[in-house]
């Protein structure tokens, strides 16, 4: 097979986006804009991958790394301006080149490896990735001769009436012949509204010369997306959504209200999972099969296992085994692991501890720095106590072991195997195997005392 290499554009600031943020970086699904372009172009399986950076170029290659090469475009003097950096790196050698926009994140593999399948079977020179659109406003329109033949690309701001009236579309990719690119570019002009260098402007140049011009139109118009500005960035989000969810869907999983799901990019889902409306899941997370998610959950890098519910809480870089049940309105803070058929209940809240086989707590209570054997109940309201204003500290639970409920666990703490906390305690001391623990005052009750009381006297 031919060479292929591919070149990013990525240096263009976005000033439309009136934000701190460089604009391929903003993110759809999960994912910055480039990195969606950076995985799609790495499955074509290039040579060879440059992009081009300018403004923001260190938080650019921070988030690309070592998959590609860099060139800087210093001074933003359009896109053939830009395509001219990748020239030290690329200029003579044999292959196609792929070029690509990085603000156009829902292109997909499928597109891109047909653009160069096509591109090889008409041996053209150039092959522009086209779109029909029903409101071209904004976009390069494809004039066409009276055969069909692709004559040049015109921009908006250049386009005569009855041009700017032609619904195909320039999406803004393409495939080069590598050496005729560089050749090409050399011959560039700014005589154009915008006084820049257009990467457009190469078709004319290639056909005047007697090279095959070619066009591949897409099926999905949605594809050729460019985010330009937030509205641009919202719909790219709804639409990959849509892709996403209708993916998991086709796997298996139910989705109560598609529209009002929220799943990043590279999330697994086992098949028949049931989410409910409003579920957000994000980052590295799996999900097994045959759980329930309900509504307004939230779970973050986590992996959840078969058979578990989540309701209505947030789980965060934790891991949820089988047969565990989470909330409602729990939260798993990073480094929580509740392990299989444990029960994590209303408002508790679980941090860098692990909960064992079997353990319930199930209301009110707060485990941090804390390992919890199997089949422990922790009675509501207690409060592993694992922090003295400076340091973090541990506490162990032993197998079978009963928390009484409003119990305070100063930490550090060894609590022994089948041992007892009576209610109301604050417990400072490790309790051996077999123990009750009880650390408060002895009741007394003081007769007719009550009657001394404000509330009572005014009846």
């Amino acid at each position: 097979m031919e060479a292929r290499y591919a070149i990013i554009l990525a240096a263009g600031k976005g000033t439309r986006m009136k934000s701190k943020l460089y604009k391929v970086l903003h993110p759809v699904c999960g994912k910055p804009m480039v990195e969606h372009i950076m995985n799609r172009v790495t499955e074509t399986e290039p040579a060879q991958i440059v992009t081009i950076v300018g403004h923001g170029a260190e938080m650019v290659k921070e988030q690309l790394g070592e998959r590609t090469e860099y060139a800087l475009q210093a001074e933003q003097l359009g896109t053939g301006h830009a395509v001219v950096q990748a020239e030290a790196f690329l200029k003579g050698k044999k292959g196609t080149t792929l070029v690509i926009s990085g603000d156009t994140p829902l292109l997909t593999t499928e597109t891109l490896n047909n653009l160069f399948d096509y591109h090889q079977g008409k041996n053209a020179s150039v092959t522009i990735l086209t779109a029909h659109a029903e409101d071209p406003t904004g976009y390069g329109r494809i004039i066409r001769d009276h055969v069909g033949i692709v004559e040049k690309i015109v921009e908006q701001k250049d386009a005569s009436t009855e041009e700017a009236l032609v619904k195909e579309i320039n999406t803004g990719t393409y495939c080069f012949d590598n050496e005729l690119l560089f050749d090409a570019l050399s011959k560039l002009d700014t005589d154009n509204a915008q006084g820049e260098y257009y990467l457009t402007d190469i078709i004319e140049i290639l056909k005047e010369d007697g090279k095959i011009i070619a066009a591949y139109q897409t099926e999905d118009f949605n594809e050729s997306l460019g985010v330009n500005d937030r509205l641009a960035l919202a719909e790219a989000n709804r639409l990959m959504r849509a892709r996403i969810n209708q993916a998991h869907m086709r796997n298996g999983v139910t989705l109560i209200d598609p529209a009002a799901t929220y799943i990043d990019e590279g999330v697994v889902i086992g098949s028949d999972t049931l989410i409910e409306a409003g579920v957000v899941i994000k980052g590295q997370t799996t999900i097994g099969e045959d759980c329930v998610i309900t509504a307004s959950s939230q779970i973050i890098d986590s992996q959840i296992g078969n058979n578990v519910t989540i309701k209505a809480s947030v789980v965060e870089e934790s891991i949820v085994h089988a047969k565990a049940d989470v909330g409602p309105n729990a939260h798993l803070r990073p480094k929580a692991e509740i392990m299989e058929a444990a029960h994590v209940g209303n408002f508790v809240e679980v941090k860098n501890a692990t909960i064992g086989e079997g353990t319930k707590v199930g209301h009110l209570t707060y485990v941090g720095d804390a390992t919890l054997g199997k089949n422990i109940n922790v009675g509501c309201g207690v409060v592993f106590v694992n922090y003295d204003g400076k340091n973090k500290f541990k506490t162990t639970v032993g197998d079978n072991s009963f928390i009484g409920s409003g119990s305070n666990l100063v930490a550090p703490l060894t609590i022994a195997e089948e041992t007892m906390i009576a209610a109301g305690s604050t417990i400072t001391q490790d309790i051996p195997k077999h123990s009750m623990a009880i650390a408060r005052a002895r009741q007394e009750n003081k007769a007719d005392y009550a009657k001394k009381l404000p509330y009572l006297n005014e009846k």
